[in-house]
């Protein structure tokens, strides 16, 4: 039998209902006062950036033509109606694209192993040198403050234009960016078993081998795979720079006006990217669920 509800009082809930209203008027001041400050805040960092909307509106006609010309061959018909015309050079984009994914992939992998390596470095759960965790965090902070495309730049004068500069710059920023993921997970887990065996006189290897390592070996896998992604994306920017790659042809297009070269370029490199993005996808769901 459903219970019978107790309506109180008038003059017991008009100091209620009279809160309530307070209360909500309240929240709507307060929202309306945050639309408003970054308002503010928006405007004022558009004066300063020197964000024209007149400007934006008055070219916005050339932004959009432009993907027009980049859908139409040079005989004027679209891209689509001749796709031999439009993948002319297939081959040779397609054997960049793999030289790019290649630099992602070794650059991905040399990063993973520094940030794995120093990440247990910069763990004060772990590591009891208060002067080592503060000198590899800045270490890690260094390598990916710096843009990897400036690293490229460098590497590009040092060793010449090719793929190593673009290897060692991704590998470099890679390194900075997992090594701060890693430390973050290892700072968190759970330190009965470490304490457990540091009472069993294990080593410190030992202690990170058997009871960090399980702990967090599915996240640093998922972390690596999610970098991976990024960095096949970041590669082909490098290429503009002169690191190898796709993005070298695609830089030569766009300059040359080629504009139907850079349609062909730019669906090669989506397509990849969003076969890479899904498989990457299944592989760390099934990483993140075996590791619960």
């Amino acid at each position: 039998m459903p219970g019978a509800v107790v309506l109180l009082p008038d003059r017991q809930l008009d100091p209620l209902r009279q809160a309530y209203r307070r209360a909500a008027r309240a929240r709507r001041l307060q929202a309306i006062a945050a639309v408003a400050g970054l308002t503010v805040l928006i405007g004022l960092s558009a004066i300063q950036a020197e964000v024209d909307p007149k400007t934006f509106i008055a070219k916005l006609g050339g932004f959009t033509s432009y993907f027009d010309r980049m859908a139409t061959l040079d005989s004027g018909a679209r891209v689509w109606t001749d796709p031999a015309a439009w993948f002319w050079s297939f081959r040779r984009s397609a054997r960049l694209i793999g030289e790019t994914i290649l630099m992602a992939y070794v650059g991905t992998m040399t990063g993973a192993i520094v940030a794995f390596a120093l990440n247990f470095v910069a763990s004060p759960n772990l590591t009891g040198r208060a002067w080592l965790v503060f000198a590899a965090r800045r270490l890690l902070e260094f390598c990916r403050t710096v843009p990897d495309i400036v690293f490229a730049l460098i590497f590009v004068v040092a060793f010449g234009l090719g793929p190593l500069p673009g290897v060692l710059a991704i590998a470099l920023h890679t390194a900075g960016a997992l090594g701060k993921q890693f430390f973050e997970t290892t700072e968190n887990i759970d330190m009965k078993p470490v304490e457990g065996l540091r009472a069993a006189g294990a080593s410190y290897v030992q202690v990170i081998r058997f009871a960090a390592l399980p702990q967090v070996l599915a996240s640093f896998a998922s972390f690596a795979l999610l970098r991976f992604e990024i960095n096949v994306r970041g590669a082909t920017v490098l290429g503009f720079v002169g690191a190898g790659g796709i993005g070298q042809d695609l830089m030569e297009a766009i300059r040359k006006f080629y504009y139907s070269d850079v349609s062909a370029i730019l669906v090669l490199i989506i397509g990849v990217v969003m076969t890479i993005d899904v498989s990457t996808q299944l592989l760390r769901r099934t990483l993140i669920a075996e590791g619960r």
